[in-house]
């Protein structure tokens, strides 16, 4: 009798063992036990931080917010009717991007591009758009030559005359990163695009020192585009190239470095 009696307590606990794996299985897991399982924090709301980053950027690239001014947590915070927190994340995004740079113990300011900056920009974009070329040519689609078509009509000078600045420069930026796309390199377009809105300043600086940057943009950009239509690596890689440093070269014909005394103590 006694015998009888262990062996039915073991075969209840096997069964409860049972039970309990049964129910942790994820099959049967509630979602509330599935979600108390993942070891995740809360979402993070990153909605405000973006809205800032954008208008302080815009703000930036279409010369509201100057080189080398100082721009003030609490000021933006109150102007944008937001709490400090958004202001301090947009800041350190824009940091990450070349637009601003904090100066220690004395705030945060604008970038400005000295030269060193400018060669440095310059040497960065030959060697990442040499690879995206050399990519776009095994990858790129007929699709994605007719998107560099459409971008380069709306380049012309007789199709939108009275086209600003910032806009022939958005169009400027579009049709490379079309390229850069058309690559099917993911680690190049992210590298690529950190580096983005210090491009745009860059053009931004050349096109407004050029009165003749409106027939230069379309025709240059011609010339690439023809180049990669045709299919020649060696012309697609030498006219890629060439369309790079002709753009260095007009903006160091008219780029003036800005005096020293107007900035900050380190330098920039």
């Amino acid at each position: 009798m006694g015998r009888v009696t262990g062996a039915t307590g073991i075969g209840r606990r096997l069964q409860q063992r049972c039970c309990v794996m049964a129910a942790l299985h994820p099959s049967n897991l509630t979602e509330a036990t599935a979600e108390a399982s993942l070891p995740l924090g809360p979402a993070q709301k990153r909605v405000l931080a973006d809205e800032v980053a954008d208008v302080l950027r815009a703000a930036i690239m279409d010369g509201r917010l100057a080189p080398g001014q100082q721009i003030r947590e609490e000021q933006v915070a109150a102007r944008m009717q937001v709490s400090r927190g958004p202001v301090r994340e947009a800041f350190a995004r824009l940091e990450r991007e070349g637009l601003v740079y904090k100066h220690r113990n004395r705030g945060t300011y604008v970038a400005r591009l000295l030269l060193p900056d400018v060669e440095e920009v310059f040497s960065l974009r030959s060697a990442l758009e040499a690879l995206a070329t050399r990519y776009f040519a095994a990858n790129a689609t007929a699709a994605d030559l007719d998107q560099l078509e459409a971008i380069l009509n709306r380049m012309r000078p007789d199709a939108n005359p009275d086209a600003t600045v910032q806009e022939l420069t958005d169009l400027d930026i579009r049709f490379h990163e079309c390229i850069v796309r058309a690559a099917g390199h993911r680690r190049l377009l992210e590298t690529w695009l950190t580096l983005r809105e210090q491009f745009r300043i860059v053009l931004l600086s050349r096109n407004a020192a050029n009165p003749d940057y409106r027939e230069l943009l379309y025709s240059d950009h011609r010339a690439v585009l023809e180049a990669l239509r045709s299919g020649d690596l060696t012309w697609m890689l030498e006219r890629t190239a060439f369309h790079i440093h002709q753009a260095y070269v007009r903006l160091l014909q008219a780029y003036q470095a800005p005096e020293s005394e107007e900035l900050p103590p380190d330098g920039r």
